[in-house]
Parts: structure tokens; sequence; C-alpha cells
């Protein structure tokens, strides 16, 4: 079982795109959920965390409404909306489910990790 990572892709800034999480065989609606990125050259960094009941957990301050994390039950999918966006946003953006209904910052918390889906912000 793996995580689909989706929506990524090339947008200028003060763009917005949504990137959608996806767990086919698996009930993504019993666990919490992560958006995290990447950078060139950066470390993996959490951005946000959903609950299984819907609780938000904001990693990321300076992301603060820009970006928002949301359930999607009925497709089994949590996405993460993403507005204004800046060129500092590009990196690679990963979903990742924990083992748990709540939000943790532990990594050895995590059950499965998405692929990951390229967002690259032009200036």
């Amino acid at each position: 079982v793996q995580l689909q990572a989706s929506g990524g892709g090339l947008v200028q800034r003060g763009g917005s795109l949504r990137v959608s999480c996806a767990a086919p065989g698996f009930a993504l609606a019993d666990h919490a959920v992560g958006w995290f990125r990447q950078g060139p050259g950066e470390e993996r960094k959490g951005i946000l965390c959903i609950t299984r009941s819907g609780g938000v957990v904001d990693n990321l301050e300076s992301e603060k409404g820009r970006f928002t994390i949301s359930r999607d039950n009925a497709k089994n999918a949590v996405n993460l909306q993403m507005n204004g966006l800046k060129p500092e946003d590009t990196a690679v953006y990963y979903c990742a489910a924990s083992r748990y209904s709540y939000c943790s910052d532990d990594l050895r918390d995590v059950y499965l990790w998405g692929q990951g889906t390229q967002v690259t912000v032009s200036s």
C-alpha cells in the first residue's frame, strides 16, 4: 500500500494549487495525515497535519493563512490547498499517514509516505 500524491505542477507567483493525497486500499480517514515539503538542498519539513477528527496542526507558521488542509472522506483523500504561492514554496510535496489518529512531530510515527509531487513556482 502506498499513498498517491498528485496535483503538483508549475504555477506563477501568486497562483494557487491543490495537491491531493489518495490511499487506495487504506482507510485514510482513520489516521492523522500530514503534508511535508522538501526544497532543493533542504530537509523535509512538516507543513500541516489533520487529525482523524479534523483538527489541524500547523507546523509552518510562516504559511499560516496561505495553506489549508482538508479531508475528503468520500474520496478517501486529504487535500492541501495552497494560495498566494511564492518561489520559495518550490519543493517536492509529500503526504504521510500516521500510525495514529493524532498528529505527531515524531517521524517514526509515520506509517505510510506518498511518492511526492513537484510544485514549482516561477517568479
